[in-house]
C-alpha cells in the first residue's frame, strides 16, 4: 500500500496587547523539512487566541488552494504552539470565547470537507519559529 504524502504546517498567531495589533504566520513542509509555502498576515486589533485560529484557518485555506481534492489522499499534521487552540480544536477543551466559535466551526467544516486525516500538534515555541518569524514579519510590514 502506497504511504500517503505528509505536509506539516506550523501555524502562529500574536497580539501586542489583550486585545492589540495582530498577526498570523503560516510556515508549510513537506514530511523531509522542504519549505512548500510561507504565509503572513497582520490581522488589525484582536485577541492572541483569535490570531491563533486565524493562523489554522489561513492554513487550510491555502492547503486546500494548493491541493485541491488531493487533500483527501493526504496526511496533515497542523503545529501551533497555543496549546488552548490545539486542544479545542482536538476537541479536548471547550471554547469558553464566544468570538471564537465562528473560526472554530469554520475549521471544523473544512476539516470534515477536506481533510479527512489531519491532527493539531503542540509545540513548544522554539520549534515553532519560522511561524513566529512570519507572524514578527508581519507586524513589521505594518
Amino acid at each position: 500500500m502506497e504511504q500517503m504524502k505528509k505536509i506539516i504546517t506550523y501555524t502562529a498567531g500574536g497580539a501586542k496587547g489583550s486585545p492589540g495589533p495582530a498577526a498570523a504566520g503560516v510556515y508549510i513542509t513537506d514530511a523531509a523539512g522542504k519549505v512548500i509555502k510561507e504565509e503572513k498576515k497582520h490581522l488589525g486589533n484582536a485577541y492572541s487566541d483569535f490570531a491563533a485560529y486565524y493562523a489554522v484557518m489561513h492554513a487550510l485555506q491555502t492547503l486546500v488552494q494548493l491541493y485541491s481534492q488531493k487533500t483527501k489522499t493526504m496526511d496533515f499534521e497542523i503545529r501551533l504552539d497555543n496549546e488552548l487552540v490545539q486542544k479545542q480544536l482536538s476537541a479536548v477543551s471547550q471554547i469558553t470565547e464566544p468570538g471564537l466559535v465562528s473560526m472554530f466551526i469554520e475549521i471544523h467544516n473544512m476539516r470534515v470537507d477536506s481533510f479527512p486525516n489531519i491532527s493539531f500538534v503542540h509545540v513548544t515555541q522554539a520549534q515553532n519559529k519560522d511561524a513566529d518569524r512570519l507572524v514578527s514579519e508581519a507586524f513589521d510590514k505594518k
